[in-house]
C-alpha cells in the first residue's frame, strides 16, 4: 500500500462515496432525511384530518380509529400524538383528544387541498372517477395554503368537489349540501343527489357502475330493509340499503303548488350497446365524463343530433371503430359508455 497513485485513487474513490451519501439537498442522506419528514408530515396531517372527520360526525377520535386510518401500529400513533401535542396541534385528556385552534386550521387545509385536488382532477384531467380519491390522497400533502389558493382561483372557486363535499374556503369556511340519506326521502317525492360518498372504496365504485352522480333528480320507488328502488338519469336502480346511505339527496322544491317531475325513461341507450350497423342519434354525454375526456368528444364532433354508426369491432372485442361525421372513430367500451343515443335505423 506505498503506491502513492493507489492511495490517492482510493482517497478520491471515498470522497466521491462520501460525497454521494451526504451532498446537501441532494444527496442520498438527505433525500432519506427528505422522504422521512416528508413520511412524518403525512402521518400528522392525516391523523389531523381523521380528528376533525370524527368531530364532525359527532364521534371521537381514538388511538385504535387513527391507527386503523394511518395503517400503523398503535404505538406509533401514541408516539404521534405526543409529538402533535407538543406542536400545539391537539389536547389529550385521558382518552379525549381534541383539536386547538391551530390543528383545527392545518386540518381544514389538508381537507381543502385534497377536495381541491379532486376537483381539479375532476375538471382538467383524464384520471378516472375511481382515481381521484386515492390521487388526491397522495397530492395533497404537498400544496401549500398558498398554492391551494391559486388552485381554487384557477378552478373558479368552487365549494363543492366532484363528490358533494364541501371545499373549505381559505377562512375556514363550508358551504353544507344540507342533504338526507336516500333512504330517508319519502316515496314519490322528487330530489337531487348533493352528494356520493367516496369511503369505503367498494361502495362507492357501485355507485359509480350505477352511473350515479351529484345533480341528478331521484325519485324514491319502494325503501324497505332489503332494498331500495328508485329512478334516476332515465332509469331504475335497485341497491342494498347500506350502499343507498351513501347518496345524500335534498327534496327539490315545490314550484307553482306542483311538485318538480322527474324525468322518466328517455328511452336512450349507451353507445357501447348500439349492434355493429346500425345508426343512432347522440341524445347526451354523461356528466360523469369530464375534464380531458370531455373535451375531447366535443372535438370529435360527438354532441346531441349528431348520427354515430357502429361500423367494426376487433377480434379481441375492443375498441369499437364508429363513424362519426364521415371520420372513423375508436371508441373503448368504458368510453362509450359515456355517451348516450337513441337508434334511429
Amino acid at each position: 500500500m506505498d503506491n502513492p497513485a493507489l492511495l490517492l485513487l482510493i482517497g478520491a474513490a471515498v470522497l466521491a462515496v462520501t460525497a454521494v451519501i451526504l451532498w446537501p439537498e441532494k444527496g442520498i442522506w438527505a433525500r432519506w432525511q427528505q422522504a422521512r419528514q416528508m413520511t412524518d408530515r403525512a402521518r400528522r396531517e392525516d391523523a389531523l384530518k381523521h380528528i376533525y372527520k370524527c368531530e364532525q360526525k359527532g364521534h371521537r377520535a381514538s388511538v385504535e380509529s387513527i391507527a386503523g386510518t394511518l395503517h400503523i401500529s398503535t404505538n406509533d400513533v401514541v408516539g404521534l400524538l405526543s409529538d402533535m401535542q407538543a406542536s400545539h396541534l391537539l389536547h389529550l385528556r385521558g382518552d379525549n383528544i381534541t383539536l386547538t385552534a391551530d390543528g383545527m386550521e392545518s386540518a381544514l387545509h389538508i381537507i381543502r387541498a385534497h377536495r381541491l385536488w379532486e376537483r381539479y382532477l375532476a375538471e382538467q384531467t383524464g384520471f378516472s372517477e375511481a382515481e381521484w380519491h386515492s390521487q388526491a390522497e397522495r397530492r395533497e400533502h404537498q400544496l401549500t395554503p398558498e398554492a391551494a389558493d391559486e388552485l381554487a382561483a384557477r378552478l373558479g372557486h368552487p365549494t363543492h368537489d366532484p363528490h358533494g363535499d364541501p371545499i373549505p374556503s381559505a377562512e375556514g369556511t363550508y358551504v353544507y349540501h344540507h342533504g338526507q340519506p336516500l333512504n330517508e326521502l319519502p316515496a314519490d317525492q322528487p330530489a337531487r343527489i348533493v352528494h356520493l360518498e367516496d369511503e369505503p372504496e367498494a361502495v362507492y365504485a357501485q355507485l359509480v357502475a350505477e352511473g350515479l352522480h351529484p345533480g341528478q333528480t331521484v325519485r324514491l320507488i319502494e325503501s324497505n330493509s332489503t332494498r331500495i328502488r328508485f329512478w334516476a338519469n332515465g332509469d331504475e336502480h335497485l341497491l342494498a340499503p347500506i350502499v343507498a346511505r351513501n347518496i345524500s339527496v335534498a327534496p327539490l322544491p315545490v314550484v307553482g303548488g306542483e311538485e318538480t317531475a322527474v324525468p322518466e325513461k328517455d328511452h336512450s341507450t349507451r353507445l357501447s350497446d348500439l349492434p355493429l350497423g346500425q345508426t343512432a342519434e347522440v341524445i347526451r354525454i354523461s356528466p360523469n365524463c369530464r375534464g380531458a375526456e370531455r373535451r375531447r368528444f366535443m372535438d370529435l364532433g360527438i354532441l346531441p343530433g349528431t348520427a354515430i354508426t357502429a361500423e367494426m369491432r376487433s377480434p379481441s372485442g375492443e375498441p369499437t371503430a364508429y363513424r362519426i361525421r364521415d371520420a372513423i372513430i375508436a371508441l373503448r367500451p368504458n368510453q362509450a359508455n359515456y355517451i348516450y343515443v337513441k337508434q334511429t335505423a
